[in-house]
């Protein structure tokens, strides 16, 4: 099969038109305005040429996958010209607000007529789409990606060392983007608060360089937010937390880092407000990792509680975040025990083969 990824280019402000939909498709609007004609236009205007450069790799018959806000707009023109398009959207939301509901009216005219429509969860799923047009598809991960292969304890200690990146043992972790989405200040206020006080134990944020990440104008602030309330705690604590910017102009070098990091924790969390699908949750599942989450999105359908992770209801409950930590930390027996179920699982529902043949039956489909 001839097949091959194509990433789209983009001016800033088409990205902080996309940024802006990302947001308010988790029901929170980020700059207090509604989505503006001026803000369709830019996103109409850079997308345009991205278009044409796609058409050159295509052609009648061929089947688009599109992935996310980003790409929606160009599903009307690869259809005009005979392309079979499938969009993809791995974001949503449980409840849908007015807010939701507006980035829906912005980005349903560009995907409506699409093929096929792929989401995450069946709750994500737009009002106003063809059902019978919709797919329900949860992502995966590559066991054998550089992210996600097995690693002996000499590499990966050589990797974190050569990355001058903490080897400290009792490590508890997040990976994620600079987003305020996956409250990476809250996590340094729950750790700082509730958990450093009752523990030895280090707290490492990890994420990419911001220089390095183009398509998120909001990453700079983010984690200057981030460093200020970590400069702001006393130095006992501030000494046992580490945000980590990891470069990304090596892909494969930067999956080997986040592979150590993963591997190297004795506790991985991911305190997000909200997610769609939370890749770094079944990483570091895959890993064997006890995993601390929101109960949120589609997390609630990768960890059980309390058989293959431990989810905390109210991701604002800083206190309850503490003690589900804390607690693994101090029970290494039962946090090795709900590693081990965390591996079952994703092994059972979250790796290629299960993801390739829910795929493949709809793309059979398109193909009839």
């Amino acid at each position: 099969i001839d097949e091959r990824w194509v990433v789209i280019e983009g001016s800033p402000a088409f990205f902080a038109v996309t940024k802006k939909l990302h947001t308010l498709l988790h029901g929170v609007r980020p700059d207090g305005a509604e989505l503006s004609d001026a803000e369709r236009r830019e996103y109409e205007r850079a997308l345009a040429p991205n278009a044409e450069a796609l058409l050159e790799e295509v052609r009648p018959g061929d089947v688009a996958i599109l992935h996310d806000p980003q790409t929606a707009g160009l599903a009307p023109t690869l259809r005009e010209h005979g392309v079979r398009v499938v969009w993809r959207s791995h974001i949503g939301v449980d409840e849908p607000n007015a807010i939701v509901r507006e980035a829906w009216s912005f980005l349903r005219p560009f995907v409506a007529g699409a093929d096929a429509l792929i989401f995450s969860r069946q709750a994500y799923v737009w009002e106003g789409l063809e059902r019978a047009r919709v797919a329900i598809i949860p992502p995966c991960i590559d066991p054998f990606a550089p992210k996600n292969r097995d690693m002996d304890g000499d590499e990966i200690d050589s990797i974190l060392e050569r990355a001058a990146l903490p080897n400290a043992p009792r490590m508890v972790l997040q990976v994620s983007r600079w987003d305020r989405l996956k409250d990476p200040a809250g996590v340094l206020r729950g750790f700082a608060d509730h958990i450093a006080g009752r523990v030895e134990a280090c707290l490492v944020l990890a994420g990419p360089a911001v220089t390095s990440v183009e398509d998120d104008p909001e990453e700079p602030k983010v984690i200057e937010e981030v460093t200020s309330r970590w400069r702001s705690l006393p130095a006992p604590v501030r000494d046992r937390i580490v945000i980590a910017q990891l470069p990304m102009e090596d892909v494969e070098r930067n999956a080997l880092m986040v592979n150590a990091l993963q591997r190297k924790a004795e506790v991985v969390v991911q305190k997000s407000l909200a997610e769609g699908f939370g890749l770094t949750v079944a990483e570091a599942m895959w890993k064997g990792k006890p995993v601390v989450a929101s109960r949120v999105g589609g997390i609630e359908d990768q960890i059980e509680h309390g058989r293959s992770g431990i989810l905390v209801d109210d991701p604002a409950d800083l206190s309850e975040f503490g003690d589900a930590v804390v607690g693994l930390l101090d029970d290494p027996a039962r946090a090795q025990g709900l590693g081990r179920a965390a591996k079952r699982r994703v092994a059972s529902l979250f790796i290629p083969p299960c993801h390739l043949v829910a795929q493949g039956r709809l793309l059979a489909g398109l193909a009839r």
